[in-house]
């Protein structure tokens, strides 16, 4: 069963959930998790209580607009990261995903996929290069967690040219 939950107003997600068939309630958090095998939080906002956490240590991930550990934490969420990282100097930002622990933006990170700070970026600018790459990272991310499965241990994927790795092994092929 495949299940779609939401912390804020905006139905679009909900919507478009809803026209593939896909089961979608707002107001459902750990009671609709079930028995899930991964549970995937494309941009959580609120913290996970501390029992669904226990129960699905390493099969619960989320997705940051930032790499990881760097601008990451509570209140670090939207606009606020890729203003902290303008105001940094910095000069690579990107996307994390990572599993979910007691603490925001803290668990084991599983993949991150860099982008580029250019001089002339302003928060939105950064901001639409980041979504970009997250819409193409978590997807990579939650196929090679569910071909491999249930594990003790957590996952980690590194880019290596057109790939992600595991280890020596192709986790997933990067498509053009």
């Amino acid at each position: 069963m495949t299940r779609v939950l939401k912390n804020r107003p905006e139905k679009g997600a909900l919507e478009r959930a809803r026209r593939a068939g896909v089961s979608a309630d707002a107001d459902e958090v750990v009671t609709a998790l079930g028995d899930a095998g991964l549970v995937v939080l494309a941009g959580y906002l609120r913290r996970v209580p501390p029992a669904a956490v226990a129960r699905f240590r390493l099969r619960m991930i989320n997705i940051h607009p930032a790499l990881l550990p760097a601008f990451g934490g509570s209140g670090m969420y939207g606009r606020r990261v890729h203003e902290q990282v303008l105001a940094s100097g910095i000069r690579m930002s990107g996307a994390t995903v990572h599993y979910v622990d007691e603490e925001y933006d803290h668990g084991p990170i599983i993949a991150q996929w860099p982008v580029p700070v250019h001089a002339d970026d302003t928060p939105e600018t950064l901001a639409a290069r980041v979504l970009e790459v997250e819409h193409r990272l978590l997807p990579l991310v939650v196929t090679a967690l569910a071909s491999r499965g249930s594990s003790e241990a957590p996952l980690r994927l590194s880019a290596i040219g057109s790939a992600f790795v595991t280890g020596d092994k192709l986790a997933v092929q990067l498509g053009s």
